[in-house]
């Protein structure tokens, strides 16, 4: 299986991510819609053997794109601005979702590294209290003879 490229063209530039089949952006760039914006765009896409180009608006903004890409052997899917919105809007709430995970799993980890600093405090704490014991005379050290 191959990749998407989904394109969101505006009048100068093309933003486009590549997504993979299990929904993992593999690349994500915006591109100038000048000749030298198009060439770096049509190489960074083919990184990715088995394309398919999906753009909003082929028959709007995104035709004059849509047009030249479909004249260099790729393959496009016109995907209507309601879905696009619908896509995005999904897309806002995994990366929110996305991030929340991130901020977790941080605190996760500064909780567990407080954890393990309390625990070598605690045990550097009893170890003083007891050595101070056995100084005194009021506990014994135990071992093997």
């Amino acid at each position: 299986m191959g990749v998407i490229i989904g394109m969101d063209p505006h009048k100068s530039s093309a933003t486009i991510e590549v997504i993979d089949e299990h929904g993992k952006m593999l690349a994500a760039r915006r591109f100038a819609t000048d000749k030298a914006g198009y060439r770096d765009m049509l190489l960074e896409a083919r990184r990715f053997p088995q394309r398919i180009w999906a753009i909003e608006g082929c028959n709007g903004i995104g035709k004059h794109i849509a047009h030249r890409l479909v004249h260099d052997g790729e393959t496009v899917l016109d995907v209507p601005p309601k879905l696009s919105a619908q896509v995005r809007a999904l897309s806002v709430r995994q990366r929110a979702l996305g991030e929340q995970q991130a901020e977790l799993g941080r605190q996760q980890r500064l909780l567990g590294e407080q954890q393990a600093r309390a625990s070598r405090l605690a045990f550097a704490q009893l170890r003083e209290l007891a050595d101070k014991a056995i100084a005194s005379g009021k506990a014994e050290a135990l071992g093997s003879d």
